[in-house]
């Protein structure tokens, strides 16, 4: 047997393990749906999340990375965080707003879809300080806040969300954002570049026990909705930041060569570079 074989299979079954799993969602939201079947939807997307998460690790572990892997990764995430949570936001809450609603969670499994083809592209171009920001909100991310959301209404008991409440809007306002920022140039931490280190050790406890704490306050399912929420505001005061710092001047200064001045540019700019798609 060629095991070489066996092990490129191998991140392709956490690959396809995720794609069930959205599959299974979809499943699970069409039709009429009880608020039993939508929180198992919202897990079984929980737990493509987790599958999606892995597929990459192991492959660099068997070292089987391949251009396959990477197009059939992009094709499961349309599918497990584009369409599942859309329709799962649409029988959630957003058939309350009639055609507007299907309107919306069309747009979410949209910008979904053009946020992972802008993805392949800079991934294909090597663009410089692309493996340590996303460009736009990472698709699992803005599915895994309305599993967040499905989850949490689900655990706490609350009222089916009724068309024309103030929870309807607050979902679709929700999910319209979750698109636009999927194809926005609002930058988000990758976290790649994270090293073992105190300094690392220490913010991982800080944030494990803000967790605990908000825990022992509101339902824990909440808890989720936080963290979420965290990385969402995070990257939107990271670019906000960001846009505030002006870039220096170009200064030029005499430089003696061959017995001639000529002018040169000194730019602070960082070599990983600052643009992106």
């Amino acid at each position: 047997m060629d095991w070489r074989k066996v092990m490129f299979v191998l991140p392709n079954l956490f690959t396809v393990s995720s794609i069930f799993c959205g599959f299974y969602s979809i499943t699970l939201s069409a039709g009429t749906a009880s608020p039993k079947d939508l929180y198992t939807a919202a897990v079984a997307i929980f737990f493509a999340m987790f599958f999606d998460g892995f597929d990459g690790r192991v492959a660099r572990l068997t070292k089987t990375q391949s251009d396959f892997g990477v197009e059939l990764d992009s094709l499961a995430d349309v599918m497990s965080f584009g369409l599942a949570p859309a329709l799962l936001a649409y029988k959630w809450a957003l058939h309350g707003l009639g055609f507007f609603g299907t309107v919306l969670a069309f747009a979410f499994a949209t910008c979904g879809a053009l946020r992972l083809a802008r993805f392949n592209v800079m991934a294909h171009r090597r663009v410089p300080g692309s493996s340590k920001f996303f460009t736009g909100l990472p698709i699992p991310l803005a599915a895994g806040m309305i599993v967040a959301m499905v989850i949490a209404h689900y655990h706490a008991a609350l009222d089916p969300i009724e068309p024309g409440s103030p929870g309807l809007i607050l979902v679709a306002v929700l999910v319209a954002f979750l698109a636009l920022l999927m194809v926005s140039n609002v930058r988000y931490r990758t976290f790649k570049d994270v090293r073992l280190s105190r300094r690392s050790a220490t913010v991982f406890f800080l944030v494990v026990l803000a967790g605990v704490v908000l825990a022992t306050q509101v339902p824990p399912a909440f808890v989720l909705v936080a963290y979420f929420s965290a990385y969402l505001l995070f990257g939107l005061a990271e670019s906000a930041v960001g846009l505030t710092r002006r870039a220096p001047e170009p200064l030029a200064v005499p430089v003696v060569e061959d017995g001639a001045a000529a002018a040169v540019s000194l730019d602070d700019e960082d070599d990983e570079g600052e643009e992106y798609l």
